[in-house]
């Protein structure tokens, strides 16, 4: 039975992931975010103030040169209509304006949703009221204008999800957000000519306290994490308060909001003083005067007394937004300057190619667009940031809880012989998941390719102790050990694991001058989806023209993975096929010490979906030469492919396997290297000098298991990732196959693969448009990216990678996205 806060859980995914669309904020503007770390604490009476600072300058200081407009949002609202924040607004700023008598001023009031409503037998229309303040003459006569607006109301005073379960059913976080977009593009932007400058000024007021719940159960700090807007804090003077006011300063930096300035009610308690101090001075503390008890109180006078703070928190808020456009807008440059990135040519980018990104909520890109005076909008990590990201929104908050506590409880201690708890529940949970059933040790280093690297120290060792090469004098003795490797494979860029690699884009002398390639290197048989069929590729050794295979085609992927092709004749050619090669392999060349390969697929090879009979058999073949077998699953392993490990779909086990990227959920670096007991082992002896002499400064960082933790029981639990199926085994199919075969059959297409959160297709090319090199699709990736979808090429092969929690409706939207923009790709070449 699930508990409250899973199906709460599950509640918020409903809400928020029901469909992918792409939210865009203009930067036009200044646009906050006003919060306040408790109800009843003067929010609006802030938004009122900065309103009236704004629209109704002094005649001096602040002179009226062009037009002037105030957007007030106030998303959620309960209450109502006796309580109407939007209304409080409204009427003030009108006072205001009648007593100053100094500016033109227009008003308008709105309420667009509301279930009082139907109770009242009124349209939402009928909720809205427009009145136009003439006061005195400005500079150029330009009237100040003040847009106030609700969006969503109920009738009942109380939390927002309640209320609207009792009136009007939950409302989905992608409704709120998709209106609040829509409401700040049409208010600060609708009946302005282009050419016609506007002095704009937005801000949004939450509902209640920072974590209050908004009308689907969501905490509203992760409802509107989205947009990532720029915030004002208002805090607690009474007794008490600095607490409250921290902890709602430190839930919105947790999850990335920028908090420009904390505005507090003066209680005579002086609580500016410890918050000035606790923020180191970075953030500035602003002290309202105290307010009137009797609310029917005009505030006229109060409002006067306060006008000199409202100034500056204005001030600081123009300030900040102009200074974050300049940040945004000077990044190209300034980072085509420092930056060498890696994987580029620089030659081949221009400032117009680099994406600025802002933030990153979830699955998705917040994005920096400098055209249109500045826009965020949000793309697709459609290559999941180098295979690492799994996380939604939702697990990127935990993670950054967690890491948080393990970063405050711990910050960073070293490993040999010590332990803590995150490093323990890490490893354990390692042997329970991935390596059950044959690991028995996780040795922890800080990425894929040094988890490679232990794990050939590890095979070789062990290969060493098996075949009687090791001896007291061992350290003298040079023998030459080899891997035996597949062509197309990747293991990662520092030296060594170069070496185990076969030649390749990423080995040449341009690259890598001291490579020599230590190993056998075999070409495999890799399947593929073309025209609705899954096909098997033979290597050229392997073809005979007086063979005739069975099973080289196939309906379903399924059948690929199926065990009863073990018995089939391809399953003995591949078998002749590798005894052959390593009864072939010369002695003076080295021993085969070690068998590394990556699991299903091959990822910076190209996606290439390696044949599992082929892989299966060669296991086989190296257990009966007793070989130590490494599976790389760095890129594979934590359901990148549909299961927790790929040797889950190989049916059979590795002695050594490397885990790194999606392991901590992609947010921070952690890899881990599993080995059997008899691996272990073979590194026992009376002397350090036979101990497994690796190590990192961060290995086994406690942040990093602390991220890894959290990940690997989110992902498995179906509580908390909706996509798990079949007793917790496996992930149900992202990609609508429909939709993947239609691909399949397209003729710009050459191959598909679609596994788990992986869909891969090459592009048709030949000559110089096909290989790594390829800058073919370059065109086709612009293009997507206008779409919303960020997608990184292995030259002319583009690949689209989700998440294990990403829902499949999401996926079908944007495989939808590229296959559109395939068919306007097929008519320009």
């Amino acid at each position: 039975m699930l508990s409250l806060s899973s199906l709460l859980l599950r509640r918020h995914r409903l809400h928020f992931h029901k469909s992918f669309s792409t939210l865009s904020l203009p930067l036009r503007h200044p646009t906050y975010l006003v919060w306040s770390s408790n109800t009843s604490l003067g929010k609006t009476l802030v938004s009122a103030g900065l309103a009236a600072s704004f629209l109704l300058p002094l005649p001096l200081p602040l002179p009226l040169r062009r037009r002037r407009r105030f957007l007030y949002l106030k998303p959620l609202q309960t209450g109502f209509p006796s309580d109407s924040d939007s209304g409080f607004v409204f009427r003030k700023l009108s006072a205001l304006s009648s007593a100053a008598a100094t500016h033109p001023f227009l008003a308008s009031h709105r309420v667009l949703k509301t279930s009082a409503a139907d109770r009242f037998g009124m349209a939402d229309s009928d909720f809205r009221d427009e009145f136009r303040f003439s006061g005195g003459k400005g500079a150029d006569g330009a009237p100040s204008e003040l847009i106030c607006e609700t969006m969503f109301a109920w009738r009942e005073a109380v939390s927002p999800h309640l209320a609207a379960e009792r009136e009007t059913g939950a409302v989905e976080d992608s409704a709120v957000l998709a209106m609040l977009q829509r409401r700040l593009e049409m208010g600060l932007n609708s009946g302005v000519d282009e050419e016609e400058e506007v002095n704009a000024f937005c801000v949004v007021e939450t509902a209640g306290g920072v974590a209050s719940p908004g009308p689907s159960g969501t905490l509203q700090c992760d409802l509107y994490r989205p947009f990532r807007l720029p915030a004002i804090l208002v805090g607690d003077g009474h007794l008490g308060g600095i607490s409250g006011t921290i902890s709602a300063y430190e839930s919105l930096k947790l999850r990335g909001y920028d908090v420009v300035a904390v505005v507090i009610e003066d209680h005579g308690l002086v609580n500016e003083v410890p918050l000035g101090s606790y923020l180191r001075q970075r953030v500035p503390v602003l002290v309202l005067p105290s307010i009137p008890q009797d609310l029917s109180d005009d505030l006229i006078e109060w409002y006067k007394d306060a006008r000199v703070v409202f100034d500056s928190l204005v001030d600081t808020m123009l300030s900040a937004h102009a200074e974050r456009i300049k940040r945004l807008r000077d990044m190209p440059k300034k980072a085509g300057n420092v930056i060498w990135w890696p994987f580029t040519q620089h030659k081949l980018v221009s400032e117009e190619d680099i994406t600025v990104i802002d933030s990153r909520c979830g699955e998705n890109f917040s994005v920096f667009k400098a055209e249109d005076d500045g826009v965020i909008t949000q793309q697709f990590d459609a290559c999941a940031s180098w295979w690492t990201q799994g996380p939604d929104a939702i697990l990127q908050t935990e993670l950054a809880r967690d890491m948080g506590y393990a970063a405050g409880r711990f910050g960073h201690v070293m490993f040999p012989e010590n332990v803590y708890e995150p490093a323990l529940e890490c490893a354990e949970l390692l042997l329970e998941g991935a390596g059950k059933g044959w690991a028995s040790r996780s040795y922890f280093s800080d990425n894929g390719s040094t988890s490679i690297e232990i794990a050939l120290k590890m095979a070789f060792r062990r290969f060493s102790f098996d075949h009687g090469i090791l001896n007291d004098d061992s350290s003298e003795r040079r023998t030459e050990l080899m891997v035996l490797a597949l062509t197309g494979s990747y293991h990662g860029d520092t030296l060594g694991a170069m070496e185990a690699q076969a030649p390749s884009s990423y080995t040449g002398f341009l690259q890598q001058p001291w490579y020599t390639g230590r190993g056998l290197f075999l070409d495999p048989p890799t399947v593929f989806l073309c025209n609705n069929t899954w096909n098997v590729s033979l290597p050229e050794g392997m073809r005979s023209s007086s063979e005739n295979f069975e099973n080289i085609t196939f309906s379903s992927r399924n059948e690929v993975f199926n065990t009863n092709r073990d018995k089939s004749n391809l399953a003995e050619t591949y078998s002749l096929y590798i005894s052959r090669v390593l009864e072939q392999y010369p002695k003076s060349e080295g021993l085969v010490g070690a068998l590394i390969m990556e699991p299903v697929i091959q990822g910076a090879g190209g996606m290439h979906f390696v044949d599992p009979l082929f892989q299966r058999v060669l296991v086989n073949v190296c257990r009966s030469k007793n070989i130590p077998i490494i599976f790389d699953e760095v890129f594979t392993g934590f359901w990148r492919l549909g299961t927790e490990t790929a040797a889950e779909l190989l049916s059979c086990v590795p002695d050594i396997a490397c885990f790194a990227k999606l392991m901590t959920g992609g947010i921070i670096p952690l890899a881990a290297t599993l080995a059997t007991n008899a691996v272990f082992d073979s590194f026992i002896g009376d002397s350090k000098l036979k101990a497994l002499l690796h190590g990192h400064s961060y290995s086994a960082h406690a942040m990093g298991c602390t991220a890894a933790a959290k990940s690997i029981k989110w992902f498995k639990d179906p509580r908390t990732n909706p996509n798990i199926v079949s007793e917790g085994r496996l992930l149900r199919e992202l990609w609508d196959k429909e939709l993947v075969y239609m691909i399949s059959s397209h003729p710009a297409v050459e191959r598909v693969v679609a596994l788990g959160t992986l869909c891969a297709l090459e592009l048709r090319a030949e000559g110089p448009n096909a290989g790594y090199a390829s800058t073919y699709a370059r065109s086709l990736l612009k293009k997507l990216c206008e779409d919303g979808v960020y997608m990184r090429p292995l030259g002319n092969v583009i690949y689209l990678m989700c998440g294990p929690c990403t829902s499949p409706e999401i996926c079908h939207q944007v495989l939808t996205k590229v296959y559109r923009r395939l068919d306007e790709f097929s008519r320009i070449r």
